[in-house]
Order: C-alpha cells, then sequence, then structure tokens
C-alpha cells in the first residue's frame, strides 16, 4: 500500500518520481512527458524537464521556481515554461527580478497563467487540462490526458477502400476518444471533486490526504485548506481510478504509523487501489 521512497513508481506505462509531505516539499515528476506537478525546493529530478505546472503558491510547492531557472540557464537548457494560478504572476516575476539584482544575471523563463478548463497541448497524442481546486489561496490541479481517434461504430463494416472513399468526400469517419492517465490535486479540500467530477475517471488519481485519524480533526483540515481520511473513505466508491494515491500526509505521522492505519481504516474492496505516496 505503499511507494519506495527514492525510487519511480510505475503505472499504466508512466513513470512517477516524486515526495510529497505537508508543509515540508511536494513535486511529481513524468520525466517520459518532460513535465512536473509542483517542484517543492527544486529537487534534482525536476531540473530537467520541459514545463512545470504548478498548483499554488506555498512554498512547500513552489519554492524551487528561481532555483529551477537558474539551474536551465546554467546548463544553457532552453528557458521553462511554468503554468500557475494567475495571482501568482506578478510576486513570481517580482521575485525572479530580485534575484536577478542579487545574482547580477538576467534570467529567461515564461510565467503562464491558467484558468480551470483549459488545456495545454504536449503533442497530438497528449494534453494536460487545469481543474479547480478548493484551497486557502488560489489554486489548480491538473489531469494529463491522452487523446486517440477511434474509427466510427457506423463505419467499422467499411473496407479500406470504401473508407478511403469516405475520406476523400471530407466525411469524418472517427470519434476522439479520451482518457485521463493521471490527475494530481496538490493542496485542496475534497469539495473539488463536485467542481470537476470528471477527475473521478483518472487512471491514477494523486489525492490530497494531510490527516488519517484524530490526530487532527476534520473540521481542522477544513480550516486549512486540507483534505482529511475521514471525508476521502465515504467517497471511495464514486472514484473510478485504478490507483487512489495518497499525498501530503502530515509529518505528525511516520510512513508505518499511516500505513497501518490505511490497512485499519480503508474497506478491503478498495485496500489494493489505495497507495501511500513517499514523503520522506
Amino acid at each position: 500500500m505503499s511507494v519506495e521512497a527514492g525510487s519511480a513508481w510505475e503505472h499504466g506505462g508512466i513513470q512517477y518520481w516524486g515526495l510529497s509531505l505537508s508543509g515540508i516539499r511536494t513535486s511529481l515528476a513524468l520525466p517520459q512527458h518532460h513535465l512536473c506537478f509542483d517542484v517543492a525546493q527544486g529537487f534534482p529530478f525536476v531540473l530537467h524537464l520541459k514545463k512545470y505546472f504548478i498548483t499554488h503558491g506555498h512554498l512547500d510547492h513552489a519554492a524551487g521556481i528561481p532555483y529551477i531557472i537558474s539551474q536551465k540557464a546554467m546548463h544553457n537548457e532552453p528557458s521553462p515554461d511554468f503554468y500557475l494560478p494567475p495571482s501568482l504572476l506578478e510576486p513570481m516575476t517580482e521575485m525572479m527580478r530580485i534575484w536577478e539584482k542579487i545574482e547580477g544575471h538576467q534570467y529567461r523563463f515564461q510565467f503562464h497563467p491558467v484558468a480551470a478548463g483549459q488545456s495545454i497541448e504536449l503533442n497530438q497524442q497528449y494534453e494536460v487540462r487545469v481543474f479547480p481546486t478548493v484551497h486557502r489561496i488560489e489554486s489548480f490541479g491538473y489531469s494529463l490526458v491522452h487523446k486517440n481517434k477511434k474509427l466510427k461504430t457506423e463505419f467499422k463494416n467499411l473496407s479500406q477502400a470504401e473508407l478511403a472513399a469516405l475520406r476523400r468526400e471530407g466525411r469524418e469517419i472517427q470519434d476522439q476518444v479520451e482518457s485521463i492517465q493521471c490527475s494530481f490535486t496538490g493542496d485542496t479540500q475534497i469539495e473539488f471533486l463536485d467542481l470537476a467530477p470528471e477527475v473521478r475517471k483518472s487512471k491514477v488519481l494523486f489525492l490530497e490526504a494531510t490527516y488519517f485519524d484524530d490526530k487532527k480533526s476534520v473540521e481542522h483540515a477544513r480550516k486549512w485548506g486540507h483534505t482529511h481520511l475521514d471525508e476521502i473513505i465515504p467517497r471511495l466508491s464514486q472514484l473510478e481510478c485504478e490507483k487512489i494515491v495518497l499525498i501530503h500526509l502530515s509529518s505528525r505521522y511516520t510512513t508505518s504509523e499511516a500505513l497501518k492505519i490505511l490497512k485499519a481504516r480503508i474497506p478491503r474492496e478498495y485496500q489494493g487501489r489505495v497507495i501511500l505516496f513517499p514523503g520522506r
């Protein structure tokens, strides 16, 4: 029920690298897609990617932005693209200008504001889609979406010659089929599932779960814009995900303690689907 720290976890042909511990660090890299969700302090496994999707501006999720930009410059790599909440655009730009003054160097980077429902194309087959989340400050989650073409049902029995003739006539013979490979929530209250119900169909859902028991109440979690395991368990039946990967565990729990709680509290039919992501 856990991912081993310091190693890649793979599901559905995608490798995931990362760490997530509440208030300390959260970053998830998908190297084969050259992208990252949140950057923590700028770990080595995120430095040479191309696109960075920031859920919100808290330091445990976004402190590494200036460092990544400086490393790109030092290694003569193309300037990075950061996608982030609109409210971060001005302060992060100002922060980079201050670092330029400190270091006596002008940096190249692109900050792109995002909006709920927006899609950022990676290539012809993949895009990242933005969904709303509910936190103390402006925040968004991100989904990696695979796009594929499938022959329309009414044309399945036609020969290749007949299909070619339809194409020459300008007929559209294929439907576009989409599947959400993974979704990453960042920090959020549980209500994001109602604002973005499509996320429930993600093959892999990286879902915030900061508190697991009565060390902190549901009310405390909600006050700080977080999610408690007590709120997740009743929702498990709504999630069609192959894997539900819990992130952002509070440092009040050791890994072994958290796993023990999950084993005791997660209903048996979901035990194989719920996984704890490493933070240490």
